[in-house]
């Protein structure tokens, strides 16, 4: 197998596309580190990851200084050794966000020059489970939006034939993100179904009690989604068993084993494993192999470009979460038919990037090792 010589790092800047805002925080920017790997017979592979506004020239400085060089020389397709060995080689550093994006800029690049070299879709290469994903829609319901607004989008959303919209609950009362909840569930009907996401919002009892007033008030979610600092398995156990709502974690978590404690306690029903913040596709594939052996479904967070061909790897996933940020840098766009997405069949992740918008959006001139 054709050996890495040459290594490209840049960081992309891509404003969102509309204001977006949670419980927690504000997402300002996608700070976007870009990597672009060549083999000695010129096929290259392109991967990502993403910040939603801080860290971005970290991430870059671990590629650049620790991770970049070490690829140099290696054979492209030994990728689980190659993860394995960035990942030891920074260890001190992990288990933690840094690290994860910067070792998946780099799984990303390898899995899609692999796929290229085979001439086969990533989709394809990664298992190969079916062809299309249920959509959703997340842009419709951010937490700053009046209530009106946030009817009119999420029905708007509904009306383009999303399947499902996300709502961002932790109002400072539950009565106010009752009146959300009921003015939307009004609004899509009983058959557009409604997923609720609090970013980590609440404490245990407070997760318990709001979650017993969205039971009350039939609104029939879908699932409560990051309810309490991703850290507290027990706390998400606990509200696990104290309501029927199934409840989602997955973005704040950075390696497998922190997967297999939710689903070892009963913490969660939905999985939501994102493959920049886990650390790639070789560890986002593990997760998602490890939640179907607890029967549990997978419905990934963000970069819908990557996660739809990785949705159609696997058997157990059943939403992908729309949210559009790849657009201004993009030539190709996903192929979404009556709330359905289908996987590209080009070869790699299937992204056309447009190498004049890639250029317009760096902050820095390319890094480049050999």
């Amino acid at each position: 197998m054709p050996r890495i010589e040459r290594v490209e790092i840049a960081l992309i800047d891509l404003p969102p596309r509309v204001a977006r805002s949670d419980a927690i925080q504000a997402f300002t920017l996608q700070e976007t580190p870009f990597i672009r790997l060549r083999d000695a017979e010129g096929a290259e592979g392109t991967g990502y990851s993403y910040t939603i506004g801080t860290g971005g020239s970290s991430v870059i400085a671990l590629l650049r200084d620790h991770l970049g060089p070490r690829l140099i020389g290696r054979e492209a397709d030994a990728i689980e050794a190659i993860w394995q060995d960035l990942f030891w080689h920074t260890h001190a550093l992990a288990i933690g966000p840094l690290t994860a994006l910067a070792l998946a800029a780099i799984d990303v690049a390898l899995w899609d020059l692999r796929a290229r070299q085979l001439g086969v879709p990533l989709a394809r290469l990664a298992g190969g489970a079916k062809e299309t994903i249920p959509v959703y829609d997340t842009d419709s319901g951010w937490l700053h939006l009046e209530t009106g607004a946030l009817v009119e989008a999420c029905s708007a959303a509904a009306s383009a034939g999303f399947r499902g919209v996300k709502v961002k609950v932790g109002k400072p009362s539950v009565r106010q993100d009752l009146a959300r909840l009921e003015a939307v569930r009004c609004a899509i009907g009983p058959d557009v179904e409604l997923m609720t996401d609090a970013n980590q919002r609440f404490t245990v009892a407070e997760a318990i009690r709001r979650a017993g007033a969205f039971e009350a008030a039939g609104l029939d979610l879908a699932w409560y989604e990051e309810p309490l600092p991703a850290e507290d398995v027990e706390g998400h156990a606990r509200l696990a068993a104290a309501t029927t709502i199934p409840i989602a974690v997955g973005e704040s978590l950075y390696h497998p084993s922190q997967f297999r404690d939710y689903l070892a306690r009963g913490a969660c029903r939905i999985v939501q494993v994102d493959v920049a913040r886990i650390g790639g596709i070789t560890p986002w594939l593990k997760v998602a192999h490890m939640a179907e052996a607890f029967n549990v479904a997978v419905c990934p967070h963000y970069l819908m470009e990557l996660h739809l061909p990785l949705c159609c790897a696997v058997p157990n996933s059943t939403w992908l979460e729309h949210i559009p940020q790849l657009d201004a840098v993009t030539e190709s766009r996903i192929d979404i038919t009556a709330g359905v997405a289908r996987a590209p069949d080009r070869p790699g992740h299937g992204i056309l990037w447009d190498q004049r918008a890639l250029q317009r959006h760096q902050r820095f001139p390319p890094i480049v090792l050999t």
